[in-house]
């Protein structure tokens, strides 16, 4: 037979007594579906939920570090998110629905190469990968400078390595590649004695955009300037790219309302597109 739990009398208000309870559903510590105030207070002696009489932190406080802890999740920052989380765990004001979260991703195995590539990069140490491309084909690159982001919901490593060879991008770029992180094998990733570069390569674009598009367009922190032209409805936009693929991939889609303007080779490569869709579809110049 299990031994009869010992349970806690307090003579309190019905109003304090309320504000226990919900304390207590709030670090999911229940009896059935009732709350059950035994285990809350159980459970701040025995240390399990931190309580202070000074320096608590605010609801704004904790929900701008839970959303930092999602978004460096979502980023692929899982150094970084492990540390908010400890951050996190250390709080009693943390509810239990985002403790058991935290806990959750903490217990989570991380792919060794994955944090090897996460701390090359920010201790700014060059590195060597060996990476598949969607042909199937293993290369090697060498990375001298590198960054995890976002392209079309997918994780990218955004680099820049000493190879060119197959970049099909514009010679000022050709060094810049965007490796896909499902395509690094494990044990991919070794350390490599190169200096460490401040950025990617970049040039400047300048385009124009029409109409709705040029009143509907949000300023990007890549953008130089955003100017209205005298006497036209139309926005020229400047800005410094690393890569004429993204690029193009964000532009092309609005046809005729954006006209690439400088530079030359990248609107050549626009003009070819356009005249390839031309001949596809059997339209008469």
């Amino acid at each position: 037979m299990s031994r009869p739990q010992k349970s806690i009398t307090l003579s309190i208000s019905d109003e304090d007594k309320a504000l226990l309870e919900s304390l207590a559903l709030d670090f999911g510590l229940k009896w059935g579906d009732r709350p059950n105030v035994s285990k809350f207070i159980e459970a701040i002696a025995r240390k399990r939920i931190l309580t202070s009489r000074s320096g608590q932190w605010s609801e704004e406080r904790l929900e701008a570090l839970r959303r930092g802890f999602h978004a460096l999740i979502d980023q692929g920052q899982m150094i970084q998110a492990r540390a908010v989380g400890e951050l996190l765990l250390e709080r009693g004001e943390v509810s239990a629905s985002l403790r058991r979260q935290i806990e959750q991703f903490m217990e989570r195995p991380q792919v060794a190469w994955r944090l090897h590539l996460e701390e090359f990069i920010e201790e700014q140490q060059p590195f060597r990968l060996m990476y598949q491309d969607a042909a199937g084909r293993v290369r090697s690159f060498t990375v001298c400078h590198g960054a995890i982001v976002f392209h079309e919901k997918r994780q990218y490593l955004d680099c820049w390595c000493e190879e060119t060879e197959g970049n099909a991008d514009i010679a000022a770029l050709c060094h810049n590649w965007s490796l896909r992180l499902d395509r690094i094998p494990e044990a991919a990733v070794s350390r490599a004695d190169q200096p460490w570069r401040e950025d990617l390569d970049r040039i400047t674009v300048t385009f124009d955009l029409y109409q709705q598009l040029a009143v509907g367009y949000q300023v990007k922190n890549e953008d130089l300037s955003d100017q209205w032209q005298q006497g036209h409805f139309t926005r020229r936009i400047t800005r410094r790219i690393t890569s004429s693929f993204w690029f193009l991939r964000e532009v092309l889609p609005y046809g005729a309302l954006c006209e690439l303007i400088d530079p030359p080779d990248i609107r050549e490569r626009i003009r070819q597109a356009i005249h390839a869709m031309v001949t596809r579809y059997q339209i008469d110049p």
